[in-house]
């Protein structure tokens, strides 16, 4: 955990989130300015800053972070019309908070390329 990491604090419960999924390595939230119908946060415990920040112990964490997000969009009724999963490594590429985290995006039309 990093002291002052917004996702580290709300993984911990210091800041208040829409929980919709946690579990000892994970917790999913939903994002507080939402892209799509459903627009859920997938973050690990474990600080890791960025995805080129994962090293070869962290692969069972990764996986079961994709896991869980099949699962979700399963449960959330949005599996077979579609979903997308994202992760935004660095600033270039639109991370704005520096804790590895998935958007799974889904209940809408997506295009191609994303932007």
């Amino acid at each position: 955990m990093m002291k002052d990491c917004l996702f580290c604090k709300i993984a911990k419960g210091d800041i208040p989130a829409n929980i919709i999924h946690e579990d000892e390595q994970i917790v999913v939230f939903d994002d507080i300015n939402p892209q799509a119908q459903h627009h859920k946060i997938i973050i690990p415990r474990k600080h890791i800053s960025t995805l080129n920040d994962l090293h070869e112990e962290d692969k069972l964490l990764a996986g079961h972070m994709m896991l869980t997000a099949s699962q979700l969009a399963k449960k959330l009724g949005i599996a077979e019309e579609g979903y997308r999963l994202v992760v935004n490594c660095n600033a270039g590429a639109g991370q704005t908070v520096f804790h590895i985290h998935f958007h799974l995006l889904g209940g809408r039309h997506f295009s191609w390329p994303p932007g």
